[in-house]
């Protein structure tokens, strides 16, 4: 049997289930996760991820934030900034690197840097070295949580076992 026959199957046995839509739907928006993963470097525009999952633009862009939690452009935006952060050590030229993650310059990056991560690429390659980072254990509905902040804002967050601040402070110190 063909792999288009076996997948025609598969959807006709699906579209008798009663949750066939809720299934369509998450089979698209995985796709359309994978789609953004494996394009992040060319930095697909909405138009693109839509018209690859057969959505409109605001069917996507409402089916995805549903689905996933966030946006396309801010699911984009976390991998473009953790593409950055895993070479930033191998690349000596912003420029360069900022073009790879396929961005139009080292500010773009910058202000990526700075928006999610309250640090911009030098201070997180140098490791915070020289940055005031200020914390705090808290409580939340989920546990004790470590809040991590610099002047730009909040820079770590993690989720913790117990209220424990040596804990807390060498995951801090983690790269």
């Amino acid at each position: 049997m063909s792999g288009s026959r076996m997948e025609q199957e598969r959807r006709e046995v699906a579209a008798r289930s009663p949750d066939f839509e809720d299934r369509d739907t998450y089979d698209r928006i995985a796709q359309a996760v994978e789609f953004v993963r494996s394009q992040a470097r060319q930095q697909p525009s909405l138009a693109a991820i839509a018209q690859h999952i057969h959505l409109s633009e605001s069917q996507c862009q409402r089916l995805f934030s549903r689905w996933v939690g966030i946006s396309p452009k801010r699911f984009l935006q976390y991998l473009t900034v953790e593409y950055a952060k895993a070479r930033l050590g191998e690349t000596r030229s912003l420029l360069d690197l900022s073009l790879d993650a396929g961005l139009s310059s080292p500010a773009r990056l910058h202000d990526l840097f700075v928006t999610l991560e309250a640090l911009s690429p030098g201070e997180y390659q140098a490791g915070g070295r020289g940055l005031e980072i200020v914390y705090g254990l808290h409580s939340s509905p989920f546990g004790p949580v470590l809040i991590a902040t610099t002047q730009r804002g909040v820079c770590g967050l993690q989720f913790l076992e117990t209220f424990d601040q040596t804990v807390a402070e060498a995951m801090l110190r983690q790269p």
